[in-house]
């Protein structure tokens, strides 16, 4: 096992919920945005984007073969990676505002299919990962620092 692999393990989990957070702040931005992107000559609202995570292993059967294998556990651990960030399928909501800019014939306007609280508790589950991931990378570096005065 390499010295730094808890490290670059943690490190990669951290890269991983900074851009999910990242992505949940733009969701949170454009909870109202009607004008997102252009299709087929008409405006369609903001669409609520998602962050896939995969582990940088193919599946927990090779991650398992590998520690099996190798009678090295650590040689199967490799961390997490972002694998694609997806548009949400669910229906964007509909707003009666016959006053609206960009409301149609009968008076509904399409907001995005973004709901904040929705939101708001990703951001809560995204920033306890987050804080978890740095106590981690705070205990090893701890670790490592005592490891250094043993051989004083």
């Amino acid at each position: 096992m390499s010295l730094f692999q808890g490290m670059n393990i943690t490190t990669s989990a951290l890269t991983a919920q900074r851009l999910r957070m990242d992505v949940i702040s733009s969701n949170m931005a454009n909870v109202d945005t009607t004008r997102g992107k252009m299709v087929d000559g008409e405006w369609q609202p903001y669409t609520r984007k998602m962050v896939v995570m995969e582990p940088k292993a193919s599946s927990f059967s090779s991650m398992l073969n590998t520690a099996i294998n190798s009678n090295n556990v650590s040689s199967a651990l490799n961390g997490v990676k972002i694998t694609n960030i997806v548009e949400d399928n669910a229906p964007y909501r509909l707003v009666h505002d016959p006053d609206h800019p960009d409301a149609n014939d009968e008076g509904f306007v399409q907001l995005p299919n973004v709901d904040p609280l929705k939101e708001m508790v990703d951001l809560i589950s995204t920033t306890r990962s987050y804080e978890a991931n740095v106590t981690v990378m705070n205990s090893t570096k701890s670790m490592y620092m005592k490891a250094l005065e043993i051989g004083k």
